[in-house]
C-alpha cells in the first residue's frame, strides 16, 4: 500500500501557528502589544514577507490586531466576519427562497428560551433594575411613534447580563446585526409599537415573577413579528 505523503504547510501557515503559541505561551491578552516584524522574523526563523502574510491572515479573523503608527496588538474578539457572511448568504437565500432568515430565528429563540431559564435560576442574585429602566424608556417611545432599534437591543443585552457570560451579547448581538444589514429587504415591522413594547413587558414581567413556562412563552411571541416579515416575503426575490 502507497502512502501519500503529507504536504508541508507553508512557511506563511507556520508563522501563524508561531504567533498563535507566541501568545500563549507568553500569556498575552487581547489589548497587549506583540513583538514587531523584525522580532517575530527572528523570533519564529522566517522571513519577512512569510510574517506579513501571517500577520494579515491573523488580523482577518481577529487574532491581530495591527493600528498602523501604534504597532501590532492581541485582537480582541469580534462576530463580525460571521455577521457578514451570515448577512450574505442570507441575502442569496432570499434570493432562492430557502430563507435562511428563519433558520437564524430559530436559533435565537431557541437560545434565548434557555437564557431565561438560566436567568429565572439566579433569583435575587439577578439585578434587573438596568432592565426597568429600558423598559421605561420602551414604553414611552411606544407612547408617542416607534420603539427604537437601539432601546430594543439594549433591552435584550441588559436583560441577560446578570448570567456573566459575555459572548451572549456578542451572539445576540451577532443575530441583530445581520437583521439590520437586511432590514430594508424585510420590510417595514407590522406590529405597533405598544404591542412591541408589551412583547418585551411580558418577558420582563415573568422572569420577574420566576416563572420559567410564561417566560418561554413571550419569549416566543416576541418573535412572531419577525416570523410575520418572513413570511410576507415574495418566494423568490427579483
Amino acid at each position: 500500500m502507497t502512502t501519500v505523503p503529507r504536504s508541508r504547510p507553508s512557511r506563511a501557515v507556520e508563522a501563524q501557528e508561531g504567533v498563535k503559541e507566541l501568545i500563549l505561551q507568553r500569556g498575552l491578552m487581547a489589548g497587549d502589544p506583540l513583538p514587531t516584524e523584525s522580532e517575530l522574523m527572528e523570533e519564529l526563523q522566517v522571513s519577512r514577507n512569510s510574517v506579513r502574510e501571517a500577520l494579515k491572515a491573523l488580523q482577518a479573523v481577529g487574532i491581530v490586531d495591527i493600528r498602523h503608527g501604534f504597532g501590532m496588538f492581541v485582537g480582541r474578539m469580534s462576530l463580525a466576519g460571521l455577521v457578514d457572511e451570515l448577512a450574505f448568504h442570507s441575502r442569496i437565500t432570499l434570493q432562492d427562497g430557502k430563507n435562511h432568515l428563519s433558520h437564524l430565528t430559530e436559533i435565537r429563540e431557541i437560545l434565548e428560551a434557555g437564557l431565561v431559564q438560566r436567568l429565572i435560576d439566579l433569583g435575587p442574585e439577578a439585578d434587573l433594575t438596568p432592565v426597568a429602566d429600558v423598559m421605561a424608556r420602551m414604553e414611552s417611545e411606544a407612547l408617542v411613534g416607534d420603539v427604537s432599534p437601539e432601546t430594543d437591543r439594549l433591552f435584550h443585552d441588559l436583560l441577560y447580563r446578570p448570567l456573566g457570560n459575555p459572548l451572549v451579547s456578542q451572539l445576540l448581538g451577532a443575530f441583530w446585526d445581520v437583521y439590520h444589514q437586511l432590514r430594508d429587504r424585510l420590510g417595514a415591522p407590522d406590529e405597533p409599537p405598544a404591542d412591541v413594547a408589551k412583547r418585551h413587558r411580558d418577558i420582563y414581567a415573568a422572569v420577574q415573577a420566576g416563572d420559567k413556562s410564561a417566560a418561554v412563552a413571550a419569549v416566543f411571541a416576541h418573535f412572531d413579528g419577525v416570523r410575520n416579515r418572513l413570511a410576507r416575503l415574495p418566494t423568490r426575490l427579483s
